[in-house]
């Protein structure tokens, strides 16, 4: 089926790219006027166009992976340069030169766009007439693309926390709502719902790993950049939280489809549905604690007064065997949660009851 286009999704991922284009933009500026005005060369074409394959649009804008790229690109080139003393142009040598860049690109990445810029760059050396100045000038202009995009990377710091965020707020929002809809289906015995809430904790995968890759990136580029180095003790934060929601989500998962299962004998259990409530209420207030980290404290609270009292026969007195396995599967989640709300995971284990 054709994709429909989606307006809202075309907004925000054009909002999400002006940064990255301006910091495209400025390093691609910049690559050019050190190469043409400092260095001499008249079109330090690649100059400008590892530039713009070293930074990109990805999501993961760590200095090492922009540096690995640079110097994959570069050493393309090099190859290529090489390869253009020593066979000459013509087809062949095309072809050649081609097909060596490819494969020794895709040795040294697993990204099938790394290998594809460097393919392309590698024809631009091979194709284009040899500039003034003798051998390896494009290598230079390789070289000095790639330190350019280096430095931008640091003093035009795109900002991965805004992205960490948003993809915070999309794990929560789903969490809420699978949450509310296995209250509703534990209380009424809905089908639908528990089925809606295990639809929606599917996908949460891919946010969670968007999320992990934004922190990463975020991390990184705060060990160089004087922008973002106060900020590091908010991403070491949300790392933790992230930590603890990754394995409380699968954890939730699991618990879902059980539930998904139990309903379907029509049975109300609003003994369960009771603490998944509670639960929903203290997973909001960790979300919110992304943003005011004072309410990771009352989550905390709220999650160790569900934790003690973690018991089949406390929740459900005389709990069937059906009812209790949701239960206890239930205390590794809490331990999860209680992790994310900065409780070590042996006192939060501690918490938890004799069975």
């Amino acid at each position: 089926m054709p994709q429909v286009f989606d307006l809202r999704s075309s907004g925000r991922r054009t909002v999400e790219s002006i940064v990255p284009a301006l910091q495209i933009v400025i390093a691609s500026s910049t690559s050019y006027a050190v190469a043409h005005y400092l260095l001499g060369y008249a079109v330090p074409l690649l100059a400008v166009t590892v530039t713009i394959s070293s930074l990109g649009f990805v999501r993961d804008a760590r200095p090492v992976r922009v540096l690995e790229t640079a110097i994959g690109i570069v050493i393309g080139i090099v190859l290529s340069e090489a390869l253009l003393l020593t066979v000459g142009q013509g087809l062949w040598q095309v072809a050649l030169v081609l097909m060596l860049t490819l494969v020794v690109a895709r040795a040294l990445s697993p990204s099938n766009a790394f290998a594809v810029a460097a393919g392309v760059q590698s024809m631009l050396v091979m194709l284009l007439p040899v500039p003034a100045g003798g051998p390896f000038v494009r290598s230079i202009d390789g070289i000095v693309a790639g330190i350019v995009a280096l430095i931008v990377t640091a003093l035009v710091p795109r900002d991965p926390r805004r992205l960490a965020r948003q993809d915070a707020r999309r794990l929560f929002a789903s969490l809420n709502e699978a949450l509310d809809s296995l209250v509703v289906a534990l209380e009424r015995a809905d089908e639908p719902s528990a089925e809606h809430a295990l639809d929606r904790l599917r996908t949460t995968q891919p946010v969670i790993d968007g999320w992990a890759a934004s922190l990463d990136s975020a991390a990184a580029i705060a060990r160089i950049s004087p922008f973002l180095r106060r900020r590091r003790p908010d991403l070491l934060a949300q790392t933790r939280v992230l930590r603890g929601m990754d394995l409380a989500t699968r954890n939730l998962r699991v618990i879902a489809r059980r539930i998904d299962f139990l309903v379907r004998d029509g049975e109300q259990r609003p003994g369960i549905a009771s603490i998944m409530a509670s639960l929903g209420t203290a997973v909001e207030l960790l979300g919110q604690s992304l943003d005011d980290p004072l309410l990771a404290d009352t989550a905390r609270v709220g999650l160790v007064a569900i934790a003690e009292r973690l018991r089949p026969d406390t929740v459900v007195a005389g709990a069937p065997v059906t009812d209790s396995v949701v239960i206890l599967m239930m205390r590794p989640l809490l331990v999860d949660l209680l992790t994310a709300a900065d409780l070590p995971a042996e006192k939060a284990r501690a918490l938890l009851p004799e069975l």
